[in-house]
């Protein structure tokens, strides 16, 4: 039972993320979200910066909250991983924590809300896209076939441009 449960969860999550990249990010990250929001017949997009302070990986019912300030006041909403309507995620900036969950920030306004910064290198994407984007490098180079027809043979070698030029004005005269 749990076994084509988890099959279909990995389909279903496969499916959802085809078209989109989701990157790895933790508690303690600050993350940009950009959501894709319906007004009747109109639609458009609005991005929702702040931290992360809470991350739930739960398959297919993935969350993860982002907290930050307007206005003075905390505000802070939660985002399911996989929602259609999460158009993109974007890793701003790392954090250093040892903790899964930072509640704790609640109470915490100004200064001592801070995160402390960590390089953590590049990481690879949490999900992969599953079509594959062509990086512009490859398209940019020449085939083989291109490379193998622009190295000049013998016969070409021996008559340089110059003689070439030598030959035709021979003929002229």
């Amino acid at each position: 039972m749990t076994n084509s449960l988890q099959k279909f969860e990995k389909k279903q999550i496969d499916k959802l993320t085809s078209k989109k990249r989701i990157p790895t990010f933790r508690p303690g990250d600050t993350v940009k979200v950009t959501l894709k929001i319906v007004e009747g017949e109109k639609s458009r997009s609005q991005s929702y910066e702040g931290v992360c302070i809470a991350r739930k990986n739960n398959s297919i019912n993935s969350k993860f909250t982002v907290r930050k300030m307007s206005h003075g006041e905390g505000v802070e909403r939660v985002f399911s991983l996989f929602s259609p309507n999460i158009s993109s995620i974007e890793v701003i900036r790392k954090g250093d924590v040892k903790r899964a969950k930072l509640y704790y920030l609640r109470d915490r306004t100004g200064k001592r809300a801070r995160i402390a910064d960590r390089d953590r290198g590049e990481e690879a994407d949490q999900y992969e896209l599953s079509e594959p984007i062509e990086k512009p490098d490859e398209q940019l180079a020449p085939s083989k076939e291109v490379v193998a027809e622009a190295v000049p043979t013998e016969e070409q070698k021996s008559e340089s441009p110059a003689s070439k030029a030598e030959n035709t004005e021979d003929e002229s005269k």
